[in-house]
């Protein structure tokens, strides 16, 4: 994987030194993401910059890459993988194109070539990228399908600036760390998730997923040129069950190809087994060393671990069980406390924004250990909002609940808002404007089925886990793959998640939810479907999400960095929340029970702490000015 950054400018020569140091700057902020290489290109009114993790062809898929048509150059920037390179390298050989290497990335632009912005259509992989044409002096911009690689954007007064991430683009001198009544609202009511397309700082977009722009002299055409299927199915139980094991084997065996070590994040549940699984016959059948895999726990966990709803039981011997039944060098790393509250910094920083707390930090944690043995990893990420897994697809309270069922306890987190503040960001509007906005989104087969009176209990049920499923995808999928991208890349590790195959997603969405939720289990027919590839016990093993730490030191070191942030006269944080309830609850919070929490399934009152420390983080670091 890679960073990116351009700039095109019609009113500037971006040819001169002054503006070469400026993306020379830009760049630089993205050397994590690609710690092996650096390439840059201007002309008159473009300037692209790029650094490079190598993972496939370290000499010929050097970058920007460049090839000619007559007198005019086509010069890209990518970040990503696609792993239909050799479907897509054998048809283009046979339009009479010739290729220097190996590399996908000359396969995307030698596609571009023929296709034009229709080239994405073709792509299965996840990517960003930028491509120049200077005959016709426009950008073409686009981004993977679920929005697995990141990529950001703002208009200047002559141009436009791209970027992988936010902190390239505020190097620039013409872009401002700045945040209005919206950008606060996203954080502090939002957060850590994101509005689809938004930001935060004023000015500054994300192109969404399945998007693609062109940019010219006329100014910006963004389009979407993907979208989830609207269809009817008709495949029976048999047919899912083969279709959806036919689609996994073969996005898991596509995303192993890799000229550097490459290794699987297994925790012992059903997705990251599955992969593993898949992965060590691969191995196995191409006789190479056994598959090296990875997990995470921390010190004193198995003390101190209390079973609930969203975790029933502990990994550590479901690791144990596939490792050992699929014969994997595995690697078991354990984090202590201490590292994980000091790498709530350096995980703000990697995601530009608050971001998931622990749950963010020790995977950044994590990831560094693993990049020690490997370069390249598969992650069992997005199985359950594909097959439906989380558990506010199966109770009554949050299918009913008129909000996202992964926000329901909004009240926990807006006691800790400035009066004041919390008047201006007029939370429950905002909320609800937010989530009718994507409701409106949800393609259904026929809207005239589920007209309320002609709806029976079973339609009705359909129809709202449709819906679910379609909030869940576009809206809570993103902030895990932010996270994911943003750790992983935060040290040089490329993660790859073989559960976003865009095939699998679109053949998922449109199961009935009888045949997803096969004998009620969450992911029933994943489950049905890997009948055989995994040991029955760790096939029907009950999910458990990301393992976090259940040790009271942590809340006890986040409780006592909160403190001096609150005893800071110059904390940033001040302005933005209610002091006296804040101390309140952390003078309660050793009362107060777990398993409630206020983000997804892991944010609770720990998390909480955090939350507000890395707010304080990001608008420090940052100088972040607020604008209402």
């Amino acid at each position: 994987m890679c960073g990116i950054v351009g700039w095109v400018d019609w009113k500037k020569n971006l040819h001169i030194p002054e503006a070469q140091d400026v993306v020379y700057n830009m760049t630089q902020t993205l050397i994590p993401r690609g710690p092996d290489a650096e390439g840059f290109w201007s002309s008159e009114h473009t300037s692209f910059g790029h650094r490079r993790l190598v993972v496939v062809d370290p000499e010929g898929g050097l970058q920007p890459m460049i090839r000619k048509r007559g007198e005019h150059n086509f010069v890209l920037t990518y970040n990503g993988e696609l792993y239909n390179t050799p479907e897509l390298r054998r048809e283009l050989l046979a339009r009479g194109y010739h290729f220097e290497g190996h590399s996908d990335t000359e396969v995307l632009l030698l596609s571009y070539l023929e296709w034009g912005p229709a080239c994405v259509e073709r792509f299965n992989g996840i990517f960003a990228f930028g491509i120049w044409d200077s005959e016709k002096q426009s950008l073409f911009l686009a981004r993977d399908r679920m929005g697995v690689k990141p990529l950001f954007y703002t208009e200047t007064q002559g141009g436009i600036l791209f970027a992988s991430e936010l902190k390239a683009l505020l190097v620039h001198p013409e872009v401002r760390a700045e945040v209005d009544v919206e950008g606060l609202s996203e954080i502090l009511l939002i957060g850590p998730a994101r509005t689809p397309g938004h930001g935060i700082y004023r000015g500054i977009k994300e192109l969404k997923p399945a998007h693609s722009m062109l940019f010219s002299r006329t100014g910006i055409k963004i389009v979407p040129y993907w979208v989830l299927p609207n269809e009817v199915p008709s495949d029976n139980l048999e047919e899912a069950t083969a279709k959806v094991r036919e689609i996994f084997l073969d996005a898991v065996k596509r995303q192993l190809v890799s000229d550097v070590p490459l290794g699987t994040l297994l925790s012992g549940g059903l997705d990251s087994s599955a992969i593993t699984a898949v992965a060590a016959g691969a191995y196995s059948e191409q006789k190479l060393p056994p598959l090296q895999t990875f997990s995470i726990d921390y010190v004193d966990n198995q003390k101190y671990f209390q079973a609930n709803s969203f975790q029933p039981n502990a990994d550590a011997p479901w690791i144990q069980r596939v490792s050992s039944t699929f014969g994997t060098e595995h690697y078991d790393f354990q984090l202590d406390t201490p590292e994980l509250v000091q790498a709530l910094s350096r995980s703000t920083q990697a995601r530009d924004l608050p971001g998931m707390a622990d749950v963010d930090s020790s995977l950044q944690c994590f990831s560094g250990r693993i990049k020690n043995v490997v370069t390249v990893g598969l992650s069992g990420e997005c199985a359950d909002e594909v097959f439906g897994g989380y558990p506010w697809f199966h109770r009554p309270e949050t299918l009913g609940a008129d909000t996202f069922p992964w926000a329901m306890q909004v009240q926990n987190r807006l006691q800790v808002i400035a009066p004041d503040l919390l008047e201006r960001l007029n939370p429950s509007e905002y909320l609800k404007n937010r989530y009718q906005e994507a409701l409106k989104e949800v393609p259904h087969p026929d809207k005239s089925l589920f007209a309320a009176s002609a709806q029976s209990e079973s339609e009705a049920k359909d129809h709202r886990i449709r819906e679910v499923s379609y909030l869940t995808l576009t809206r809570f999928m993103p902030t895990l793959l932010d996270r994911k991208d943003r750790m992983t890349m935060s040290v040089g590790l490329e993660v790859r998640v073989p559960f976003c195959d865009h095939r699998l997603v679109e053949y998922a969405w449109n199961l009935p939810w009888g045949i997803k939720s096969f004998e009620d289990r969450e992911k029933g027919i994943l489950r049905r479907a890997l009948e055989g590839v995994l040991p029955h016990d760790v096939l029907w093993r009950k999910k458990s999400p990301y393992p976090k730490t259940h040790n009271p030191s942590y809340l006890k070191a986040v409780r006592s960095w909160l403190l001096e942030i609150l005893k800071n006269p110059d904390s940033p944080l001040l302005p933005l929340i209610n002091r006296s309830n804040v101390m309140y609850l952390i003078e309660i919070s050793d009362k107060l029970p777990s398993g409630h929490p206020w983000f997804g399934q892991l944010m609770d009152i720990p998390q909480l702490f955090a939350y507000l420390i890395q707010v304080n983080l990001w608008l420090e670091n940052n100088n972040v000015q607020i604008s209402l």
